[in-house]
């Protein structure tokens, strides 16, 4: 069996925040596993005492609204949802391996589970790419008052400054 079934950017574009938390949804989740959102859906209700909420958990009705609105654009695919789907938290992508059987399901989500670990690191060193910066910026004088400034942008978790203008000042 190849090391990798599936890309890993194909992985990190289906984790998302929601709660607060980066999940992966159960129609996603099972497109990766090769099996039916229902098919997926009925192995956790069977095993509900292996998924907390902190493992698992059921968007709400606004949510659910919420997420079919990001998708305006002829998603077939993603519209049809009749029922509010399953968000799955890192444990609980874990916890999945224990009541999906198939050796395809245990290689994704080896792959799965090292994706939100190097997740995890990458945004591990930026906390502490961030504490450097303040430091530094406490030692140092109005001068760099711009780079640190500048610094302080490119670290923003998703902060963009679309009006931002172009152009050097003096």
């Amino acid at each position: 069996m190849p090391d990798s079934l599936v890309p890993s950017e194909v992985i990190e574009s289906r984790i998302y925040l929601i709660r607060g938390r980066k999940v992966m949804i159960d129609r996603d989740l099972a497109a990766l596993y090769g099996v039916l959102t229902k098919a997926l859906n009925q192995a956790v209700r069977r095993n509900l005492s292996r998924f907390p909420e902190d493992f698992m958990f059921q968007l709400s009705t606004d949510e659910t609204k919420n997420w079919k609105s990001q998708f305006v654009t002829s998603n077939s695919d993603r519209m049809g949802w009749r029922k509010r789907p399953l968000a799955f938290t890192e444990q609980g992508v874990a916890m999945l391996s224990s009541v999906l059987k198939s050796e395809r399901a245990v290689m994704v989500n080896i792959q799965i589970i090292r994706t939100f670990t190097r997740l995890r690191e990458l945004l591990a060193g930026h906390a502490g790419l961030r504490r450097k910066v303040e430091a530094l910026e406490s030692k140092y004088d109005e001068r760099f008052r711009v780079v640190f400034d500048a610094l302080r942008r490119l670290l923003d978790d998703g902060a963009s400054d679309h009006e931002r203008e172009i152009g050097f000042r003096t």
